[in-house]
């Protein structure tokens, strides 16, 4: 606690409620300093014995399946437009009935997250579970550009 050494009227030392930010900041230069000096030292070197991968890389397809969502929202798969309501029998049609083929999903910029999410429910319902998300290049001609790499 601190006092006032002004004069006072009534001949009485006020109490003053200000800090003493005196020590605080003594405090504070000390800890910096013990941090300097013990961050160096405390660097070790630990040797580190990580697994080996034994897993096999993913063979890619050699004709992937691109379904693709227009700005207008219509739909193409590859490049044959398909109707929503048609997308399962031209999925069955593509794959021959294999459910377990990956789908690869992508959309202009201008088509909206909600839409994006209600082809990809389509998709689960026609029980393609394996969906993959491509993203288009700007290229200005829309759909028709192909995936980032």
């Amino acid at each position: 606690m601190g006092v006032s050494l002004k004069e006072p009227q009534d001949g009485d030392l006020g109490e003053v409620s200000d800090i003493n930010v005196t020590p605080f900041i003594d405090v504070i230069l000390v800890l910096l300093i013990i941090f300097m000096v013990a961050a160096p030292l405390s660097t070790v070197d630990v040797a580190v014995d990580l697994p080996v991968s034994n897993a096999q890389p993913q063979p890619r397809p050699d004709t992937p399946m691109f379904l693709t969502v227009k700005g207008d929202l219509s739909l193409a798969l590859g490049n044959d437009p398909v109707p929503r309501e048609a997308l399962q029998t031209a999925l069955d049609q593509k794959t021959n009935s294999d459910r377990e083929q990956r789908v690869f999903l992508r959309a202009d910029g201008s088509v909206a997250y909600s839409e994006l999410m209600n082809v990809m429910n389509l998709l689960r319902n026609a029980g393609y579970l394996k969906i993959a998300l491509v993203g288009l290049e700007d290229t200005g001609q829309g759909a028709a550009a192909g995936p980032k790499p």
